[in-house]
Order: C-alpha cells, then sequence, then structure tokens
C-alpha cells in the first residue's frame, strides 16, 4: 500500500507549453528581487510548464536574495536553477538560490561557492577552516550576503555575533540542500570555509544535478525527472518544449539603475548641488528642482542599498567645509578639509564587503578633482582681490588729483572733476577755472582742496 500510495502521489506535469526563462545577472539586489516576483508570476498565468532561472552574479545583498529563495520556495512551478554561459558563477547569493531550485545544473567552464557572511559594520573575520574531507582555502576573493550584505573572508571569528550570523547562514543553507537532497557537508563548507566548486567538481560531490551546455540540453536532462512542487510530487516533461524569455518592465530597469551605487552617489551629489545653486541664485528654479528630484530619488535608493552612515555624515561634512571656504575664504585651510572629509566619506558611503554594491572610484576621484580645482580657483581670486589697487576709499581720495570746473574765490565753495566724478569743492585760495587742484581731506559730500 505505501508503494502503491507513492506512486499514486507522483503526477505528471502536462507536457503542453512552454517554459519561461528567467535571466538574474549581475548583483542580487532590489531590483533583481522584484524582477523575479513579477516574471514568475506572468509566467504562472501565462501557463508555463516550467522556469528556467539562468544565473551569473557574484552575489548580492541577503534581504533580496531570501525574497527570491521564498519566491522559490512557493513556486506552483518547478524552477530549474542554470549557471551559464560558459564563464558565469553563482558566488555568495548565487549559490543558496540555486540550492533552492528545484533542479541545478552547471554549464561548462562554471563555478559556484563561496557564501561566508559578513556584517554590516565590517567585515566578519572568516571562521576556522573546514575540517571535513576537503580543507577549505584560505583565501577567497568572493564574497557572500549577510543581513542586507555579503559574506567576506578574514581570520577566526570568536564574537558572539559572528557566530550568529555565521551559524544562521550555515541553517539556512542545509536547509535548502536537505529539501533538495543534495550535498549538505559541502553546503556547510562553502558557508564556513568560502569553497568553491567548478561544474564537474559540483556534479561530483551531488551539489547540481547535471552539467548541460546550453538551454535545450538542460532540458533534455531535466525530461523524466521527479520533483517536489509544494505537496505534489511531479514528473517533468520538458523535451523539445519552446522557451519564452521574460525580460524585466521598465520599473524593474528603473528600479536597477538607480540602486547601481554609482548612479545613487552621482544622484546625491547632482541633488545637493542643485538645492545649493538655487540657494545662491534664488528664482533659477531649474537647478532647485533637478536638484530636489535628483535628491530624493537619491536617498530612495540609499534606503535600498547597504549605505554606511558614518561614511555618509563625512560627505555632507565635506560638502560644508567646502560651502564654508567658498563664503569666509581661510587661504585653503577649511577647503582642504572639506575635500579630505568627502573623499574619505564617498569612499565609506557603502560597503564595500558587498559583491557589486561598491561607487567606482574612478567617479570619486573625478568629483574630488573638480572639487580641489574649484577650491584653487577660488583661492586664486582672492588672492588676486588682495593684490588689486583701491578704486574708492579716502584713502585713495587724499592723492587724488582734480580740475576746477568754475573759478573760486578764497575761502569759497565751487564744482570740480575728481577721479571722473563732478564733486563740490572748498578751497581757501582763489583759483580760476580748470586750476588743477589736489584734495586734501573729505566731510560728507564735500573736498577740501589746496592748488596742485
Amino acid at each position: 500500500m505505501g508503494a502503491l500510495a507513492e506512486k499514486t502521489a507522483v503526477n505528471t506535469a502536462h507536457p503542453a507549453g512552454f517554459v519561461a526563462r528567467i535571466e538574474l545577472d549581475g548583483p542580487i539586489g532590489p531590483a533583481a528581487a522584484e524582477y523575479f516576483d513579477n516574471a514568475m508570476q506572468r509566467a504562472s498565468n501565462d501557463g508555463a510548464t516550467a522556469v528556467v532561472l539562468r544565473l551569473d552574479t557574484p552575489g548580492g545583498l541577503s534581504e533580496s536574495m531570501r525574497q527570491i529563495i521564498a519566491s522559490i520556495l512557493a513556486a506552483k512551478l518547478p524552477v530549474l536553477g542554470y549557471v551559464a554561459p560558459g564563464g558565469a558563477r553563482a558566488a555568495s547569493a548565487g549559490a543558496y538560490i540555486l540550492y533552492a531550485c528545484h533542479i541545478a545544473a552547471m554549464a561548462p567552464a562554471t563555478h559556484l561557492g563561496a557564501a561566508t557572511p559578513v556584517s554590516l559594520g565590517g567585515s566578519t573575520p572568516m571562521p576556522s577552516p573546514w575540517q571535513g574531507d576537503q580543507p577549505a582555502p584560505s583565501k577567497s576573493t568572493d564574497k557572500a550576503s549577510s543581513d542586507k550584505t555579503a559574506p567576506a573572508g578574514g581570520q577566526a571569528a570568536n564574537d558572539a555575533e559572528s557566530n550568529k550570523v555565521l551559524n544562521d547562514a550555515i541553517a539556512y543553507i542545509r536547509s535548502l540542500a536537505q529539501l533538495r537532497e543534495r550535498n549538505p557537508e559541502w553546503a556547510e563548507q562553502a558557508v564556513r570555509g568560502a569553497a568553491t566548486l567548478t561544474a564537474t567538481e559540483a556534479l561530483d560531490k551531488r551539489v547540481i544535478d547535471f552539467v548541460a551546455a546550453d538551454t535545450t540540453t538542460l532540458l533534455t536532462q531535466a525530461d523524466g525527472r521527479n520533483v517536489r512542487v509544494g505537496t505534489q510530487m511531479l514528473t517533468l516533461k520538458l523535451a523539445n518544449l519552446p522557451v519564452r524569455d521574460y525580460t524585466p518592465n521598465w520599473r524593474t530597469r528603473f528600479l536597477a539603475i538607480i540602486t547601481n551605487p554609482t548612479i545613487a552617489y552621482v544622484l546625491l551629489l547632482a541633488g545637493v548641488y542643485g538645492l545649493i545653486l538655487e540657494a545662491f541664485h534664488p528664482g533659477a528654479f531649474l537647478p532647485g528642482i533637478v536638484g530636489g528630484i535628483c535628491l530624493l530619488i537619491g536617498l530612495y535608493a540609499l534606503q535600498l542599498l547597504p549605505v554606511d552612515y558614518a561614511g555618509l555624515a563625512l560627505m555632507v561634512l565635506g560638502i560644508g567645509l567646502l560651502i564654508t571656504e567658498v563664503l569666509v575664504p581661510t587661504a585653503g585651510a577649511v577647503g582642504i578639509g572639506g575635500v579630505i572629509s568627502f573623499v574619505i566619506g564617498s569612499i565609506m558611503l557603502f560597503n564595500t564587503g558587498v559583491p557589486g554594491y561598491a561607487v567606482n572610484l574612478g567617479v570619486i576621484a573625478g568629483i574630488a578633482f573638480c572639487a580641489i580645482a574649484l577650491l584653487a580657483l577660488i583661492l586664486r581670486w582672492v588672492m588676486r582681490s588682495r593684490q588689486t589697487q583701491l578704486f574708492s576709499s579716502d584713502v585713495l581720495m587724499l592723492q587724488a588729483t582734480g580740475q576746477l570746473l568754475q573759478a573760486v574765490t578764497a575761502g569759497g565753495e565751487s564744482w570740480a572733476h575728481v577721479q571722473g566724478e563732478r564733486w563740490r569743492v572748498h578751497c581757501e585760495a582763489a583759483l580760476p577755472a580748470g586750476a588743477r587742484v589736489r584734495v586734501l581731506r573729505r566731510q560728507g559730500l564735500m573736498l577740501w582742496v589746496t592748488p596742485a
């Protein structure tokens, strides 16, 4: 009876239909998670027989990774995880996602693994090397996801927080391995020791189900396999089915653009400087409108990304010091401090332990160079202003000479042309019109003059 019950529990997926293909390229973030959820829903509504999830990712954010895995576990369609094309990888968060798929496959010349977590506040030291049948490598260039971050390597961790993060990640990936009947020991090794495997090695260690050169081969090899979808066992009938690609919609593309750390960084700066220009030139409107929009979009992107708020505070301090240098010139001391604060804050702004979530250093260097050039220009203007000859002052007026426009009697008043201006003058000596005079002093709008 038990064998009969097991046999009747195995249904056959309807052979008619098509296979939906979803592609996750690049870092796993909010845009990728939203795209996957929407594509899965559309594929289900369209009557897809199965979903091929093609992976090529260095890792990403834990929150987005868990959202994708939750969608896979709740899916009513079998999901075939496929690391492709050649040269692709499912590192960090990608390894977790591949373990969650009903079928796991890799193309030749691909690899997966390196899933050690780190904390948001800084890199978590690497735990002790794995002592199983294969020692874990001592170093790894890949990093994986944690709570809003990805894992990274280092030395042994003894603090309680690191152990909690590590044990949670181990339990999570082991549970996925046990659910899909794959190698849980190597899954733990990937987290504990940041181990990686090539496609052939992954097949030998029962981490994946098979190696497939392309999507057609993938569907052919998956054909006839039994997978558990929810509470049912399904026999896959996928050979010769057409493949339909599900691409991101405009909202997902827009979200992917603004959550790129470099784009978010530029939007933030454009917003701040736009509002500053509007403050210095009230009524211009365009800088203020554009700056406000950019600032709001940049702040929205920041709340989705692994931001170090100490870096953000340093950037704000740097911009404030540069503005202070413009308003109150200090021979460059405050301005130089502002540039240094701004550059350090820009480098610290995003947690660089998360794969794919760091600001391009070339952009930071370019903006810093522009700030230094602006500071040098301001200092040059200040120095030139200090060396410029005075054009109007009492000191300059005492050195001036002019010409009488009308004759003047002794002790009387008349008019004179002094420094291009018409002045009322008082003279103790009688002088004819056209005589040259020299200014002695000024009292209000009256000049006391004497023969020059």
